[in-house]
This record gives C-alpha cells, structure tokens and sequence, in this order.
C-alpha cells in the first residue's frame, strides 16, 4: 500500500554521502595548507585594521572617536579563516535545520492538507537541530575571540584611552550578566542554549503528536500537533530574530538594521524551501512518494519562487534604506562588500543566483510541475544563499583578507554530507507518509 511507503537509506547512498565526506575533508585539508604557507600566517589583522580604519575615518568619524580599533585579533590569518568559515558553515546549515521545523509548524497552524504526503521531509530535516546547537556552542566557545570583536575585555576598560570603546559599552548589557563587561557573555550565551534547547523541544513534541497520529488515527493528535505549532510560531518569531542579531549581526557590533532578523530569516527560509524541495523531487524521481503528483510540486516550485521574490524585498529595503540613505556609520557595511573581493563578486552574484534566475526559471507553471527544473534551480537557490550568509559573516571576521576557496568549500561538502546523512537516515527510521493524517484525502484530490 502507498500508506506504508517506507524509505530505505541504501548502502550506495551512504557511500556517496561517504564519498562527499571524503572529499570536502580532502580539499578542506588541502586549503589548510594552502592558507598557512600564503602570506606571514599570523597576526591576523593587524594591516587590514589601518585599512579598515582608513575606510572607517573617511566615512564614521564619531565611531572612530568614540570606538576602540580593530586591534584585537591575533590568531593566525589561517586558523581565523578556518574558524570563520566553520561558522559561516554551521550558521547556514543550523538555518536548514530549524527551518524544517518551521515548515511543519506552518502546514498545521495553516490547516494546509496539500503537504500531507510530504511533511516527514522536512520533519527528517529537522533532525539536524540538536547536533547544530552543539556545534554552535562549541564553535562558539573555542573561536569566539577570533570570530566577535566584542568579546574582548580591553574594550570596556575605561582607564584604557587606546581600546576604550564607549560604543560597545553601552551595548554590553545586551551580552553579559551576572559578570562585569568584557567577563564571560552569560546573558549571550543563556539565549544560545534557550533557543536550541526549545526549539528541539518543540520538536520532539511535534514529531511525538505526528507519529503517533499513525497508531491511533483520529484527529486529537492532529489537533495536538497544531496547538504546539502555533506555540512554536510565536516563539520562533521572536528568537530567529535575536539569533540573527547575536550569531551574525554582532560580528559587525558597530552596525545594525531593523531589518537584519527578517533578512537572516527570508535567507535561511528560502534555502531551507529549497532543500525540501530538493529532497521531495529526488524521493519521487527514485519511485517514492507515489501521493506526490505535478500539483504538490507545483506549490513548492511556487513556494520557492514567490519567496526568492520576497528575500529580494528585503535585501533591497535593507540597502536601500542604509546606502542610499548615506548614513554613514552604517553604510561602511557595504562598502566593503561592495569594494572589495572576493566579498565584491559574491555581492552581486547574490542578486543572480537568488533572484534572477529562480525569477527566469520558475516563471511558468509548466517550469514549477517538472523535477527536472527544480532539481536544477534548487541547487543554484541553496548555493545561493550559502554565499549569502558567506558574506554576512566573513567581511566582518576576516576584514580585507578574506578568501574563497578549498578550505570554504570543503567545510561546505562537510557540512552538506553530515546534513544529509542525518536527515536520510531519520527519514529512514519513520513511515515516509502519515497512515491516518485526517487531510490526507484532501491531498490525494489536491488539484491547482
């Protein structure tokens, strides 16, 4: 019976996630090498911060005044780009993760029944969240000095006139407690924990109401599902959006924008669509799925599409109401993305990868019912918007010795293979399709 639809994590799959390992392991060792014997290796900053105070003078006298330097980085250029881009890798896929999440909460607090036959995707997806709080946490702990300039004790020591910086004291508040300022960021690090630690309960609570849906049938489960959905949906509103501001936004801590938490959260939910999406078209093309038809792709070729367009609204409101506003604390920001290289090309690509082309491709209804297409525009969205997040977070660590290259894109093959073994292999463990969700016929007739 289609209802007892299992997915089989073949050992030919595990090979060539082994294989994806492997090699994202092999480059990644490759661009260590490359990065220690480039350049000196160490001091890490210490030239670009005249650079970067140069730009800065021109363009944010009062922050100049009033902030300490950029003097605060001392590891090796190389071991600060690893930790950069372990980051940047962990960031993104952390958003894939509890975008699965989000997903499923959004087709029960919506009352949706065309996803019925494909939430145990982005429920497996969600399986990452755990491992992702980890990884976050201990990232954190390790490279936080190398990776967030307001770490740095120096800079709230006001008998210090060299690295006083009367900008980040006034923010410290916002990072510690129960510690003087420069001390250990308890009140940081307590959202961290929180914020992982309740979204993988909600987790566990959506999938529990989910699984047992197929054992006792009825709706009180579906019911149940839903209650703690619209729960999760109020909270993660409200987190994601401080998450943005803590895990990225402070890499920058002179700069802000209001819009920062809704553009961290139109990237990571556009990839993570993508994603599913991916898994969905590739679960069908190898024989499963078989209630998945041309219209439920149809209304993920269309979710992929009209939220590309939605992340380029906020992508232009953020830069147009900074840079062309000249404000000039803050539009130092772009500046250096828009200057500098390799921040420079990535920059612009965003535009062509994230909006142009998903724009061109899944334009007509015909492009958003074929796998084909969207195994070929899935990849350039999630591509994408990993170069995205690339370019909020490493200007901001690496200043002007950022790099792209094996090193960034083995992490990535890494991340990716880790990514989707976990969620395979949770996709393995459950019936791929509900048995007895009460939408499920509603879903066989789903017609657009």
């Amino acid at each position: 019976m289609v209802a007892d639809e299992q997915y089989v994590f073949k050992a030919s799959s595990k090979k060539n996630l082994t294989i994806l390992f492997v090699a994202g392991l092999v480059l990644f060792v490759i661009g260590v090498f490359m990065a220690m014997n480039a350049g000196d290796g160490h001091g890490g900053g210490h030239a670009s911060a005249e650079v970067t105070k140069t730009l800065v003078a021109s363009t944010e006298p009062a922050a100049v005044a009033e902030g300490g330097g950029e003097e605060h980085h001392g590891s090796p250029l190389w071991l600060k780009r690893v930790y950069t881009s372990l980051w940047h890798n962990n960031i993104f896929f952390t958003g894939l993760g509890i975008i699965g999440l989000f997903f499923v909460a959004i087709q029960y607090a919506a009352q949706a029944g065309w996803s019925a036959p494909i939430k145990r995707v982005p429920l497996a997806i969600g399986h990452w969240i755990p491992i992702a709080g980890v990884l976050t946490l201990v990232i954190w702990l390790v490279a936080n000095g190398d990776l967030f300039h307001w770490t740095h004790h120096d800079l709230y020591d006001k008998t210090s006139v060299d690295t006083y910086d009367k900008i980040l004291d006034a923010k410290s508040s916002y990072f510690f407690w129960l510690s003087e300022p420069g001390g250990f960021p308890t009140f940081y690090i307590l959202r961290m924990v929180v914020f992982f630690s309740v979204w993988y309960w909600f987790f566990t609570v959506i999938k529990k109401k989910m699984l047992a849906e197929d054992i006792e049938g009825g709706t009180s489960n579906w019911y149940g599902a839903r209650k703690w959905a619209a729960i999760f949906l109020v909270f993660f509103g409200y987190s994601s959006s401080v998450a943005a501001w803590d895990w990225v936004m402070s890499i920058d801590p002179h700069w802000f924008s209001t819009m920062f938490g809704w553009y961290v959260f139109a990237s990571w939910w556009v990839a993570g669509l993508a994603m599913i999406t991916l898994v969905v078209a590739h679960l069908k093309y190898e024989g499963y799925l078989k209630m998945v038809n041309a219209n439920h792709l149809h209304d993920l070729g269309k979710f992929v599409f009209a939220f590309s367009i939605f992340w380029t609204y906020i992508w232009f409101s953020q830069f147009m109401l900074i840079y062309y506003a000249n404000i000039p604390e803050e539009t130092v920001y772009f500046l250096q993305r828009i200057k500098n290289a390799p921040y420079s090309w990535i920059f612009y690509t965003n535009l062509i990868l994230n909006f142009v082309l998903p724009f061109l491709l899944l334009m007509t209804r015909d492009a958003k019912r074929h796998m084909s297409m969207l195994k070929v525009v899935c990849p350039i969205v999630i591509l994408g918007h990993w170069l995205d997040f690339y370019n909020m977070i490493t200007p901001g660590v690496m200043q002007y010795n950022g790099s792209l290259g094996l090193l960034e894109i083995g992490l990535a093959l890494i991340f990716l293979a880790g990514f989707l073994y976990v969620s395979l292999n949770a996709l393995s463990k459950v019936p791929l399709v509900a048995k007895n969700h009460p939408m499920m016929a509603e879903s066989l007739n789903h017609h657009i």
